[in-house]
């Protein structure tokens, strides 16, 4: 007895509901490359994002401004008392004074901008399009570069406000505010190199964020309480001054006492003659931190 066929299976049915293919302009490669800092400046403050990313970033903006109002108010009231002719604190130590609240920004906002998409394995979706691996580098350095620097900009610029309130001479503070945001972004472009080159090592967030504020908190403790033993204990302030050169904040820090004729916010500034120095060291740790991320993405997995 012969078995029955079996009887065939509906075949699918590919259904026309009205979809239609893209057939628009395309961006180019400059045009992605700068979206995506668009996206990642938004990010570093928690733009377009739920608002729990929000409170770390505008918190943090909110400790860098209250300080620089204080100070603007006291300036105009001591002005108009006749005691001071001058700002309290100059426009260029600002970032020392309030380095840890940067460097728990730092932290935060570069793990946000690069270890997220490495946890998620986000980059092949970037690089579908015509985007390069240094297009993604630079489009994420130069976003946290900026995010950074408005975040000490903010402030510096408060200040100036309140010495024009308190009318010390326009000319001076015009050019003081204006070597400090040089200042200000020479913190930025150092300190965004060093976050995210230590954040793009790891995929967990929690990892990155300690490991860059130890690398900046430590850093900065150690140099100075270095500086302040050599100095004082030992009484060797040129050795103090060279001591800054191993970290992040009183590498900066001596540049602009060099370049900007500010004084020092560390125990000992650079010593005489070791303002270049200073500088160099500042343009080379930019360099290499910029080449190692281009290397530590030629080397990711898509």
């Amino acid at each position: 007895m012969s078995q029955p066929e079996p009887t065939p299976s509906p075949a699918g049915v590919i259904h026309d509901i009205g979809y239609r293919g893209y057939d628009g302009g395309r961006l180019d490669r400059r045009r992605i490359g700068s979206a995506l800092f668009v996206h990642s400046l938004r990010g570093v403050f928690g733009l377009g994002r739920a608002g729990k990313s929000k409170i770390i970033p505008f918190g943090l903006a909110v400790v860098m401004v209250l300080p620089a109002l204080i100070i603007a108010v006291v300036n105009v009231a001591l002005a108009g008392q006749g005691v001071a002719t001058e700002p309290v604190l100059q426009y260029a130590r600002y970032p020392m004074v309030l380095s840890a609240a940067i460097a728990i920004f730092v932290a935060v906002q570069a793990t946000q901008a690069v270890s997220l998409d490495l946890r998620f394995h986000s980059l092949p979706l970037y690089m579908s399009r015509p985007l390069s691996r240094a297009d993604y580098v630079r489009a994420k350095y130069a976003a946290l570069t900026l995010g950074l620097f408005l975040l000490m900009a903010m402030p510096i610029l408060i200040m100036y406000v309140g010495s024009l309130f308190a009318e010390f001479p326009i000319g001076r503070e015009t050019g003081d505010v204006v070597l400090a945001l040089i200042g200000a972004m020479l913190y930025a472009l150092v300190l965004a190199g060093i976050g995210l080159v230590i954040a793009s090592l790891t995929a967990r967030r929690g990892f990155g964020i300690a490991g860059v504020i130890a690398v900046l908190t430590l850093s900065y403790a150690i140099v100075t309480a270095l500086q302040g033993w050599v100095g004082e204990m030992v009484g060797d302030l040129q050795t103090a001054g060279w001591i800054g050169l191993f970290s992040p904040m009183t590498l900066v820090d001596g540049v602009q006492v060099w370049a900007f004729g500010v004084e020092t916010s560390t125990p000992a500034g650079p010593p005489g003659g070791a303002g270049p120095v200073f500088l160099v060291v500042t343009l080379g740790v930019i360099a290499v931190c910029y080449a190692a991320l281009i290397g530590r993405y030629r080397r990711v997995r898509l």
